[in-house]
C-alpha cells in the first residue's frame, strides 16, 4: 500500500492511498488545487473519497469532487452538517461494509464533535493489506487485527497543553474541547497496544497540533513501542 500525506492539521487534511490498482482519498479539507497537485493530476481516477466528518478542515474540497466525477463516502450526518448532495454523495453507516474499486471498507464510529464521525478500515482485495485510519476522536472502542498500515491522530501532550494554559499561550476552554474531540499521544499509545500489530508495516502519526504536540518525542515513543516505520505528518 502507498500512503501519500498531502495535508494533515488543523489547516487542512487529505492523505492518497493506493494498492497499484485503485487509489484513494481520505478526507478532503484543503483546496481542491493541491488535492489534484498531491494526486499526480488524477483526480479522475480516483475510486472516491472517504470523509470522516464535516469539519472543513475534513470536507472543505469534497463539493468540487464530486463536480468532477469523485463519490463521496461519508455518513448522513456529515453530508447533512457540510450540505453535500447529488447522485456523487455516497452515504454510510457504520459497521456497514461497502467497495469502492479494489477496496472493501469498513466505516465505524468514533467520538468527535459533530454528528455521525467515522474512522475507516481499508483492506485492499488485491494486496490483502489492511489501513486503519484515524482522526479527530479523543478514543477508539474497537480493537484491530491484522494491520499493515495504521493512519491515526496523535494531536497532542497533555502535559504540553496544560503548561500552555497556565502560561497563557491557550486558553481553558479551548483545552477542554481539545480534550473531548482529540486524541491524545497517551491514548495514541494505548489504542496501539490493544491492536494486533504482528503484521504491521507503517504508522503515520497525523493532525498534530501546532501549539500541543512534541514530533520527535512522539515519534520516539510509538517506534519503541512498535519497532516499526513511523511517520510524523
Amino acid at each position: 500500500m502507498m500512503v501519500h500525506p498531502i495535508a494533515s492539521g488543523s489547516s487542512g487534511n487529505a492523505y492518497y492511498i493506493s494498492d497499484g490498482q485503485s487509489g484513494l482519498l481520505l478526507d478532503a479539507g484543503i483546496p481542491l488545487a493541491q488535492i489534484q497537485a498531491g494526486c499526480g493530476y488524477q483526480v479522475s481516477q480516483l475510486s472516491g473519497c472517504l470523509v470522516t466528518h464535516g469539519h472543513s478542515d475534513h470536507v472543505k474540497a469534497a463539493k468540487d469532487l464530486a463536480r468532477l466525477g469523485v463519490n463521496i463516502y461519508t455518513s448522513r450526518g456529515t453530508a447533512e452538517m457540510a450540505e453535500l448532495t447529488g447522485h456523487r454523495i455516497r452515504t454510510v453507516q457504520a459497521l456497514g461494509r461497502f467497495h469502492t474499486g479494489t477496496f472493501e471498507v469498513l466505516p465505524f464510529d468514533v467520538e468527535h464533535d459533530v454528528p455521525e464521525p467515522l474512522g475507516f478500515l481499508i483492506q485492499s482485495t488485491v494486496t490483502g493489506e489492511r489501513l486503519l485510519y484515524i482522526t479527530d476522536t479523543y478514543y477508539i472502542r474497537y480493537t484491530f487485527t491484522g494491520l499493515t498500515h495504521i493512519m491515526m491522530e496523535a494531536n497532542y501532550d497533555l502535559e504540553t497543553m496544560e503548561r500552555n494554559v497556565r502560561e497563557g499561550r491557550i486558553d481553558a476552554g479551548r483545552a477542554q474541547r481539545i480534550i473531548r474531540s482529540h486524541m491524545s499521544i497517551d491514548t495514541a499509545i494505548k489504542t496501539l497496544k490493544s491492536f494486533d500489530l504482528s503484521r504491521l508495516q507503517q504508522i503515520y502519526l497525523l493532525h498534530l497540533s501546532n501549539d500541543n504536540s512534541q514530533a520527535a518525542d512522539f515519534k520516539r515513543r510509538v517506534q519503541a513501542l512498535t519497532g516499526r516505520e513511523v511517520y510524523v505528518c
